[in-house]
């Protein structure tokens, strides 16, 4: 650690808890939708019980301690306070680890798997000093106030972060915008990351589907099914998220469906999210947002970065890739290594979507522990 690393609680005031809870009692809803359960996006029977327990009964003191007990810390990068926890390992062989969320996720991601990732049970398996970054705009990262904090940007902050921590070689993993974080840091700075583990595998653009099994004909069938029938939400954040911000910051209750939403559409159900996430952990997320008053700035990465992978862009550092199968970008493996070169293991497991370590984290965690085994191995 360096001077330049400040220790950072997270509390908020009772006045803003109480403000919340009146906001969710003074909500005006509109009526059920014309057609049944998520055909027109979430049921108003179930976001009145969501709403319900949020009111009366979901506790955020909780969600605070337990990140008060990993560790929170924030430190500021080419002008940007970034906010981030660490968890040390006991290990003297741990890796360093920097793990990257999304959108509408957040550090709530990981906070069930940090952990078992520093300090595993047996012996054998691979220990990390995990790091896990808030996303500027998101959490308890501050807002930028001009344009330019893109993926690109993000991924060399991460790379001054990790070294302030005294990590100048470490291996990272994400998804969704964690995903597309980390390919870019493996693309640009080999020299720092040992080697990458990711849900997003994007090839470069033009192949051809000549060659693909029926099995990967259908992941890029779905792929093209949910960027041009399923993906509103980014057009609107990518070119008006100002507009939607003012509902966001101002309603819990929209804010609150918006998220929601999306985490019953990506992850791996028959009907609703809580099936394999708990309305707790959803929630943390979404208070996170509405405590932080971030739906505006969260939602400016993709007016930052939509579409702007580079498609020269290539990944030569080993990478350990799984596919879930609910998740909403599969790429199949022929297209994958034409940008990730080293692919040192693939998977792609029956269960999960596109918050695995919120949906599978006993599997989650193991996949991931093994994908950097091999990572390491190759390095």
């Amino acid at each position: 650690m360096t001077s330049e690393v400040q220790a950072f609680e997270a509390h908020a005031t009772d006045a803003e808890l109480d403000d919340l809870r009146a906001r969710l009692a003074a909500a005006r809803l509109p009526e059920a939708a014309t057609v049944p359960r998520w055909g027109q996006g979430v049921p108003l029977a179930d976001l009145i019980e969501v709403v319900d327990y949020w009111r009366t009964e979901y506790d955020w003191r909780r969600f605070e301690d337990r990140l008060d007990r990993i560790g929170q810390y924030r430190t500021t990068i080419d002008g940007l306070g970034i906010h981030f926890l660490h968890r040390r390992s006991a290990r003297a062989d741990a890796t360093p680890l920097v793990l990257t969320h999304g959108w509408p996720g957040s550090i709530a991601e990981f906070v069930d798997v940090v952990d078992e990732l520093a300090d595993p049970a047996a012996p054998d398996t691979p220990a990390f000093h995990v790091v896990v970054p808030s996303l500027p705009g998101f959490g308890y990262s501050d807002k930028p106030a001009t344009t330019g904090w893109g993926t690109e940007k993000i991924a060399a902050a991460w790379v001054e972060l990790m070294g302030r921590l005294g990590y100048d070689r470490f291996a990272a993993h994400g998804g969704d915008w964690g995903g597309n974080i980390t390919t870019v840091l493996a693309g640009r700075f080999p020299d720092h990351v040992l080697g990458i583990h990711t849900t997003f595998a994007e090839g470069p653009p033009g192949l051809t589907t000549e060659g693909l099994t029926p099995a990967e004909r259908e992941w890029t069938e779905e792929t093209y099914d949910f960027w041009h029938h399923r993906a509103a939400y980014a057009k609107q954040q990518a070119t008006r998220p100002q507009t939607i911000g003012y509902s966001l910051v101002d309603s819990p209750v929209g804010l609150l469906a918006w998220i929601l939403d999306k985490f019953a559409e990506w992850s791996d159900t028959e009907d609703s999210p809580f099936e394999t996430i708990s309305r707790d952990r959803i929630l943390d997320d979404v208070t996170l947002y509405w405590l932080t008053r971030t739906g505006a700035s969260s939602a400016r990465i993709y007016y930052e970065s939509h579409d702007s992978l580079d498609p020269e862009l290539r990944v030569d550092v080993p990478a350990a890739i799984t596919v879930y199968p609910r998740d909403i970008e599969k790429y199949p493996r022929p297209w994958a290594q034409e940008r990730y070169r080293r692919i040192v293991r693939w998977r792609s497991p029956e269960s999960g979507g596109h918050f695995p370590s919120l949906e599978v984290p006993g599997y989650f965690v193991k996949d991931l522990q093994e994908g950097l085994a091999a990572v390491r191995q190759a390095v």
